[in-house]
């Protein structure tokens, strides 16, 4: 009866550490997608104070940097705040260290999408998922990415 207690306790650990392995593995993939240093962020809050979802959040754009640092992947995957960044890009623009935490969020979502694959969102859905009191959403972040 103990070797099969301890049999599974292992099993258990094993199952765990592969688990947290797999979300600790995506935060050196994140960086490399964004492009970015979150260990030049001093945490001074001021893109968190210029972005205009900032009500909206429940992880704030400087918590961004700190989770990823942290290695917290999958608290950001789960939140919200995800979805509710505009890619406006305000937040890069006061960030005093050239930190970028906007393209940071953008790292994680690519990481989200990828997980779930190609069938992941369908153009009949995306009217379901804007949100009308946020400005045009879609067509800012479009026209910041894709602006040549």
């Amino acid at each position: 009866m103990v070797k099969q207690l301890n049999r599974d306790a292992v099993a258990v650990q094993q199952i765990d550490g592969g688990i947290m392995s797999h979300l600790k593995s995506k935060a050196p993939l994140i960086k490399e997608i964004s492009g970015v240093d979150p260990y030049k962020c001093m945490k001074c809050g001021k893109c968190s104070a210029s972005c205009p979802s900032f009500h909206e959040m429940d992880i704030k754009p400087h918590q961004f940097v700190s989770y990823i640092l942290n290695d917290n992947i999958e608290a950001l995957t789960e939140s919200q705040s995800l979805w509710k960044c505009l890619s406006c890009f305000a937040c890069i623009e006061r960030c005093p260290r050239d930190v970028q935490p906007g393209k940071l969020i953008d790292g994680v979502r690519q990481v989200v999408v990828r997980q779930k694959g190609n069938d992941y969102l369908s153009a009949d859905d995306i009217p379901e998922l804007l949100d009308p009191e946020l400005p045009q959403q879609l067509l800012v972040s479009a026209f910041r990415r894709y602006r040549r």
